[in-house]
């Protein structure tokens, strides 16, 4: 059994810089998927609240991460009242494997 890093895309072995963005990229993804839920917005509702078209939300409840920048990703929740933030912190030093 291997242990996780935390971040998926890393253990899938995608290079760090990437790794991290994918990770960013999906926890705004999933914020904006659970903010149309809680308020039991249709898509359509959903999309004109968030500024985009249906089509285009499709693509982000479908899980098209690579259509998504993170600036759109923030610029959909601060349109729908939501703040992100950010935390930098250093990374953990990289295990070689054995």
């Amino acid at each position: 059994m291997t242990r996780s890093s935390g971040n998926v895309f890393a253990d899938l072995g995608f290079p760090p810089a990437e790794a991290q963005n994918l990770l960013l990229r999906t926890t705004l993804m999933i914020a904006i998927e659970k903010f149309i839920a809680d308020n039991d917005l249709s898509q359509r509702a959903a999309a004109a609240r968030l500024g985009v078209t249906a089509p285009r939300l499709n693509d982000l409840l479908r899980g098209k991460i690579e259509k998504f920048s993170l600036d759109a990703l923030v610029t959909m929740l601060a349109r729908v009242g939501l703040r992100v933030e950010l935390k930098v912190s250093r990374a953990p030093a990289r295990r070689k494997a054995a």
